[in-house]
């Protein structure tokens, strides 16, 4: 280098800081926008490094706990429960299906107890059309609809399921109901023996010859035949009478129900007993004022005297009723 003096550019402290490099013929020059080409590269440097680091933290399951995995996880899971959704909408329609169902067959139960059926429009009442969800409102158009339709069907199922149990209970009492009333009908002849189907009514009277209102009919058997109750009820009255019935047995069914059993040999039963429909309750005789061995037997319905034909269950005699209930239990 000699003598010769190197050419050095001359610092300040108040001059902006510039950066220099020596070159091959040994002479500096200043390297212009160096920041910025530093900076600039700093940037990519950063930018890969995010990069490997993004990728790295996915592959790991997002150790970092960024959350970006949150939505596909989200959306996925959004279509899940839309699916579920439309599957259990889809259930309800067949359960509406099936409780059509059982309200066509609780209204044949309702007819079969002599109750009104439930006709369409009262099934129907209070039944709306789809209402929206205020709470649900930023959820999309399709997943409202169904949310919607779902909520109405459910909201009918609902009501349909009270209205049947209702109805059911209804049915239960009334059966409950109708069983005990059927069991205070006298529906059997209450003793063997021959009879006149034009017994009841306006005849000429055996004994004193004359037209009367006959207001029973006369079952012809011998003295001492076994006599049974025609249904359940309590005994009323159990002896002798002063008028031409003789000795007499009566008994209250309620519901308006009564019967008379009149001209018995002997009463088996006493005032205030509960009788049971087939129970042995008189012998038959001639007891009164009769012509002959016979039983007069009255059916009376809140106080009107009935022709007891009209109540006989198929000419059933008590023999025959107990005959056939010893057979029902057994099955």
């Amino acid at each position: 280098m000699g003598g010769r003096k190197s050419k050095l550019p001359k610092l300040s402290l108040f001059r902006r800081k510039r950066i220099f490099a020596l070159t091959d013929s040994l002479e500096y020059r200043e390297i212009r926008f160096a920041r910025t080409r530093v900076a600039f590269l700093g940037i990519v440097f950063a930018l890969c490094m995010l990069v490997l680091l993004l990728i790295g933290n996915h592959f790991s399951g997002d150790v970092l706990g960024l959350g970006y995995n949150q939505l596909s996880l989200l959306e996925t899971e959004n279509r899940i429960l839309k699916d579920e959704l439309v599957l259990l909408s889809q259930k309800m329609e067949d359960l509406q299906t099936s409780i059509d169902g059982i309200a066509e067959a609780g209204n044949g139960l309702r007819l079969a107890t002599d109750l009104e059926p439930i006709d369409e429009d009262t099934r129907n009442a209070g039944v709306g059309g789809s209402h929206g969800l205020d709470e649900l409102s930023f959820v999309g158009v399709e997943a409202n609809e169904i949310l919607n339709n779902s909520s109405t069907l459910l909201d009918q199922l609902s009501r349909e399921v009270e209205l049947q149990r209702v109805s059911y209970e209804a049915i239960n009492q009334k059966y409950l109901k109708n069983k005990e009333y059927f069991t205070r009908i006298p529906s059997i002849k209450p003793v063997r023996g021959a009879y006149s189907i034009r017994g009841y009514g306006m005849r000429v009277h055996p004994v004193l010859g004359i037209r009367r209102m006959h207001e029973g009919i006369d079952i012809i058997t011998d003295v001492g035949t076994n006599i049974y109750a025609a249904a359940d009820g309590v005994v009323r009255y159990a002896g002798r009478t002063r008028g031409g019935y003789g000795t007499v047995v009566e008994i209250s069914h309620g519901y308006g129900y009564s019967t008379l059993y009149a001209h018995v040999s002997k009463a088996l039963v006493r005032p205030g007993q509960t009788i049971r429909r087939g129970d042995l309750i008189a012998k038959s005789g001639r007891t009164g004022l009769v012509s002959g061995p016979h039983l007069h037997y009255e059916v009376r319905q809140s106080g009107r005297k009935m022709n007891p034909v009209d109540y006989f269950f198929d000419d059933i005699d008590a023999a025959t009723y107990r005959e056939q209930l010893e057979s029902a239990s057994l099955q």
